[in-house]
């Protein structure tokens, strides 16, 4: 796989990861989604509302064009395995942004992930 392209699914992937995090910021500014009906409603409208989940919205989109710029040159059942780098860099980020923990059977999955990717990309 040739650097540009690898960096363009890594684009994606990075972009995704960083809208979870919007998502999730913006749903710690308005708390739990709950209720049914007019409550449910209420705290979907104060989430239309943190610039938060907007830029989520639009690295969401961002990754989607990043993706395709890069699945367009590497054979799907390579790029695809990428994905994964996603659960890596949104646990590292929840865990250094967000306080969440990451324990040891986290640390062990993002080993095998990282491992697993770097296999699949070098075939």
């Amino acid at each position: 796989m040739k650097l540009g392209d690898f960096a363009f699914l890594l684009l994606g992937v990075a972009l995704n990861a960083g809208a979870q995090l919007g998502l999730k910021s913006a749903t710690l500014a308005t708390g739990p989604i709950r209720g049914s009906g007019g409550e449910m409603v209420a705290t979907l409208q104060k989430l239309l509302l943190i610039p938060a989940f907007w830029l989520a919205l639009l690295a969401y989109g961002c990754s989607v064009i990043a993706w395709v710029v890069g699945l367009s040159r590497v054979p799907v059942s390579q790029a695809y395995p990428m994905l994964s780098l996603g659960y890596v860099a949104t646990a590292l980020l929840a865990w250094m942004l967000l306080n969440e923990p990451l324990t040891a059977a986290r640390w062990a999955g993002i080993g095998v992930i990282i491992v697993g990717v770097w296999l699949v990309s070098r075939s």
